[in-house]
């Protein structure tokens, strides 16, 4: 899913208002500079792209790689692209590998078992040139485009596409799979409504698990496989749901008003977890299984900054992990619990770059 600050039009200046990290006395961590003093979960904070809009960037099973999507345009890409990023080769100038076709817009890579292919959605079937981006709509509302032509497709780790999992008319991405291997869960519109789904990882078994009104996306499973969290729309007033319908029959949704859900694989004991207001998204589990780390601009009045936070499962414990005056989201934590990375404004001397960061994890 295209980023959410850029689609709602937000330019970011990098003003922070709180001081930078500065190297420990005992010398023992080198200069933090990347992080603020607030961030006690965070140590030794590394950049690892630097340029483009960089984001949705998720561990390999084997912790020494990530799958990830950008626009950056030194990369000879016009728009998301999906590429394969090395840890130990991030530095200022490198280009990572590209997995997806180069065609069309892509969403959403995730790797899959073993490590040596992934699963991402593209539109390079409907159209080889890039969607357009839509703009604030005639109504003034900042959209999100839900592209018909995204389907769900696997690839070696030389681009070469191996599989098309979903064939369905309408929008099918938002792939994401199970720690166990067996099972995949990704966003489709087969329904009529955006709704999330699980299958096998050849696409087969395909199990409806979100059946109410409103947008269910952005899903992960939990470290043991057994539950989903994602964000999710409820649109309650005639008003609003007159409103939600109509802009979703012009592909569009409008993500200003997301919490976050949790439930049982199958689809049970589905609960709301977070009544914070505004937007509530990327959520992903902690490696306890017992909380969720995700991005919210629930504290602003002008719809930035955008932060990290924590919370149980239960809705309590809330606690705020960044201390960005810019953006901050889609942060996942790497198999061993050892490591977050997430995408971040941070540092980028005021310009729209959005780049991927990672941390040692400090519980």
């Amino acid at each position: 899913m295209k980023h959410l600050f850029y689609i709602l039009g937000i330019v970011f200046v990098a003003s922070c208002q709180t001081t930078p990290k500065e190297a420990s006395s005992d010398g023992e961590d080198y200069a933090d500079t990347l992080r603020y003093a607030q961030e006690v979960h965070l140590k030794n904070v590394r950049q690892l792209t630097w340029g483009g809009n960089n984001a949705e960037a998720y561990w390999s099973f084997g912790g020494d790689q990530l799958i990830f999507q950008s626009d950056f345009d030194e990369w000879d890409v016009a728009c998301d692209q999906i590429f394969r990023l090395d840890i130990a080769d991030a530095r200022p100038g490198y280009q990572p590998p590209m997995l997806s076709t180069g065609l069309g817009r892509t969403t959403c890579a995730y790797f899959l078992p073993g490590d040596s292919s992934i699963v991402y959605g593209s539109t390079h079937l409907g159209d080889s040139l890039c969607p357009e981006s839509p703009v604030r709509s005639a109504r003034g509302k900042y959209v999100w485009p839900i592209y018909a032509d995204y389907d769900i497709f696997t690839a070696d780790l030389n681009g070469n596409i191996l599989n098309q999992l979903t064939q369905t008319a309408g929008y099918d991405a938002e792939a994401t799979v199970s720690p166990k291997g067996d099972r995949m869960v990704f966003t489709s519109m087969r329904s009529g409504d955006l709704e999330l789904y699980t299958m096998d990882m050849d696409g087969g078994n395909v199990i409806q698990i979100t059946d109410e009104l409103g947008y269910d996306g952005g899903a992960f499973f939990s470290p043991d496989g057994e539950k989903l969290i994602f964000r999710a729309s409820r649109p309650k007033t005639e008003e609003e749901m007159a409103t939600y319908k109509a802009l979703l029959a012009e592909g569009l949704v409008q993500p200003t008003e997301m919490e976050l859900f949790v439930c049982n694989t199958d689809g049970s004991d589905l609960r709301q977890i977070t009544s914070l207001g505004n937007a509530n998204w990327a959520p992903f589990f902690h490696p306890s299984g017992e909380k969720v780390i995700f991005s919210s601009n629930h504290e602003a009045e002008r719809g930035f900054p955008f932060n990290l936070y924590m919370i149980n499962l239960d809705g309590t414990g809330l606690e705020r992990v960044t201390f960005d005056s810019v953006f901050d989201s889609f942060a996942m934590f790497s198999p061993d619990g050892k490591y977050l990375v997430w995408a971040s404004n941070r540092f980028n001397g005021g310009n729209r770059d959005t780049n991927l960061f990672m941390a040692e994890w400090v519980d």
